[in-house]
């Protein structure tokens, strides 16, 4: 069955069909009401014009604690509606922690801005992001959900699954299925702006992703609740091979990777994933009637691009930039084609754990700066 967490970040984690935000806060009232209750016959006592300011102040601060600022300023709400993005600040973040990704940051920062702008659209903004491993998919996803939800992973409105976590056995594939709607029906009805990350796409069962169409189609309503203004992203190693060719050939040609466009890649992505049967969307009616806005394609990274992920990596964990280490960790990496070496096969990914060994010696390197 389809796993739940017991709150660890970035796990799915099931929420109420029903209530969100307006239950808690009535539940806080009820709590100052009861308080209330329990001093009334004291109150009694009193003199009638005590008691009666006495009533009036429990009800201005039961007003007060349950006023959706203060109450959302201690619990996370569902954003309100017809809140959009921050551009400038999407942007920013792509630009500087997004490396050797023109093409996917162009694209992401268009389709999410033109999707939280819409006060009506049409249906949910499906993303399907594609290339090899450590070329920046989940980082993408993290850096788009932290902006729609500020807790981003932790939060209670983005629900990452796993294909080999939740959906494992095969034989179960019709469960899975059921669970996954009621899931997704679920966390919608709770929260109209949720975000739902599905990582290992090209791990997935072949045709349970297609469990998802109803909720992703022009539809107004489905079942008494609206989809559209939910995100959904799929991420998947499938169509890399392709991808890698492709910016290979532009480099053989002498141009330069950022003269690569979606339109070199798009089409081949999505015909590719969808006649490959370890995609996750092979023969997909999802791609079959056009439900997934953007096949987003990552480029295979430069020696360049890993030397940025480590410089990175060092600033993050508060240390001096070292281009000594720099370099050293970009020698241990491995790069295709065996030949040529230009772009490293394994992205990023492994570039924690080589600078893991030169702990000691950034340690050392900054202090003695000072």
């Amino acid at each position: 069955m389809v796993a739940a967490a017991t709150g660890r970040a970035g796990i799915a984690r099931p929420q109420p069909a029903a209530g969100g935000a307006a239950a808690r806060r009535g539940a806080a009232m009820l709590r100052v009401l009861g308080l209330l209750g329990l001093l009334l016959p004291g109150l009694a006592a009193l003199e009638p014009l005590s008691v009666g300011l006495a009533i009036g102040v429990a009800s201005a601060l039961t007003g007060y604690l349950s006023h959706q600022r203060f109450y959302c300023s201690y619990v996370e709400c569902c954003p309100s509606a017809g809140r959009s993005l921050n551009a400038t600040a999407l942007k920013l973040q792509l630009d500087t922690k997004l490396f050797g990704q023109h093409l996917a940051k162009e694209v992401v920062l268009k389709a999410v801005m033109g999707f939280s702008n819409n006060p009506s659209p049409k249906k949910p903004l499906m993303l399907s992001l594609h290339g090899w491993a450590g070329t920046g998919k989940n980082f993408l996803s993290q850096i788009l959900a932290e902006h729609v939800h500020p807790a981003g992973l932790r939060s209670k409105f983005v629900h990452l699954f796993l294909a080999t976590l939740h959906f494992p056995h095969h034989d179960q594939v019709k469960t899975y299925k059921e669970q996954l709607q009621n899931w997704i029906r679920g966390n919608v009805s709770a929260c109209p702006q949720s975000v739902f990350i599905f990582d290992e796409m090209d791990k997935m069962h072949p045709g349970l992703i297609d469990a998802i169409k109803p909720f992703l189609d022009y539809y107004e309503q489905v079942d008494g609740v609206s989809y559209r203004k939910a995100i959904f992203i799929f991420l998947s190693n499938a169509g890399g091979d392709l991808i890698n060719k492709a910016a290979l050939d532009f480099w053989a040609s002498g141009k330069r990777r950022e003269e690569i466009q979606l339109k070199d890649l798009e089409s081949m992505l999505s015909v590719g994933v969808f006649n490959n049967k370890n995609s996750g969307l092979w023969h997909s009616s999802l791609i079959d009637r056009s439900l997934i806005d953007y096949f987003v394609p990552f480029l295979p990274l430069e020696h360049k691009h890993v030397k940025m992920c480590v410089r990175a990596e060092m600033i993050a964990r508060g240390y001096a930039v070292d281009e000594n280490i720099v370099q050293a960790v970009a020698d241990e990496m491995t790069f295709f084609p065996k030949e040529q070496k230009i772009y490293s096969d394994k992205g990023c990914k492994t570039v924690q754990a080589k600078l893991d060994i030169h702990e000691d010696v950034m340690m050392r390197n900054t202090k003695a700066k000072g």
